[in-house]
């Protein structure tokens, strides 16, 4: 009789086996999440929510079992937001990819920081739109060779923990794949955190992002993020910007407290209505 897998009452086993290619870091960042999660009475399945957008890292709201949904490109943040409003209760996450997260879908992720919306947000950042052939992302480094910058990227690249802080999120991290316990703790941190939460994965694609640049194989590209991490909990944000072989800050950059959106909305109908408001618990 074969061993059962302790992790498939948190998988859609049904789904199985998985899109992703030999090397790409997903698996080992739905891993963690699950790490995160096991052992915490606090974020049983019933309680969690997962939302995705379109892309690789999209996929993953399809194979967690917990109540889940695969929207459209762009708008997870949006989508995650109604869940929120609609039901207060739910810790809702987002988990996407940089592509989804920061070109179509950007001006969501500033305006849901800047509200301070109770949501973790986890991106998966690869610095490539992995499934649809390796195009150039807001996230692709100066001089990175992808299917549309064939001669080197000459676009200034987000530097996305800054573009978190600055927006107002309460909470930002980044770790890449191969810091599996510390991207388990910042996952749990983060969804447990009351307003904007935000953490940045730094992960392989060696089919394309990696190929086209030499960065070598899956196992290559872990060993470069181990090689090339440097851990600088509370760094400015301002300087932890990512160049094409350079060094990858990693760390707890950001963890402050601030009155969130929902709580402010029910801070200001108290003091409008008084004893005639009764605090927002989300649709009845």
């Amino acid at each position: 009789m074969s061993a059962r897998n302790p992790r498939n009452q948190y998988l859609r086993t049904e789904r199985m086996p998985h899109i992703w290619c030999p090397g790409c870091g997903l698996g080992t960042a739905v891993n963690c999440f699950i790490s995160a999660i096991e052992n915490d009475d606090e974020l049983s399945l019933d309680r969690i929510c997962a939302v995705s957008g379109i892309g690789c890292t999209g996929r993953i709201a399809g194979y967690l079992k917990v109540d889940s949904f695969h929207t459209t490109h762009g708008r997870p943040i949006p989508f995650a937001t109604g869940l929120k409003l609609a039901n207060p209760k739910m810790k809702v996450v987002v988990f996407s990819g940089d592509g989804d997260l920061f070109a179509i879908g950007g001006n969501h992720f500033i305006h849901a920081a800047r509200r301070n919306m109770d949501l973790a947000i986890i991106c998966v950042n690869n610095f490539t739109y992995g499934m649809t052939g390796g195009q150039v992302t807001p996230t692709t480094p100066m001089e990175a060779i992808s299917a549309t910058t064939p001669y080197g990227n000459i676009e200034e690249p987000f530097n996305l923990p800054f573009l978190a802080d600055c927006s107002g999120a309460v909470y930002v991290a980044r770790w890449t794949v191969f810091h599996v316990r510390q991207v388990a703790r910042a996952m749990r941190e983060a969804i447990h955190k009351t307003g904007f939460s935000f953490i940045e994965i730094i992960s392989p694609c060696p089919t394309l992002y990696g190929r086209r640049n030499k960065f070598g194989d899956g196992l290559k590209m872990m060993q470069m993020f181990k090689d090339n991490s440097i851990v600088m909990n509370e760094a400015d944000t301002r300087d932890v910007g990512l160049d094409l072989r350079g060094k990858i800050i990693c760390g707890k950059f950001v963890d402050r407290e601030k009155t969130s959106y929902l709580d402010m909305y029910n801070i200001k109908m108290a003091e409008r209505f008084g004893p005639f408001y009764e605090p927002y618990e989300g649709v009845k």
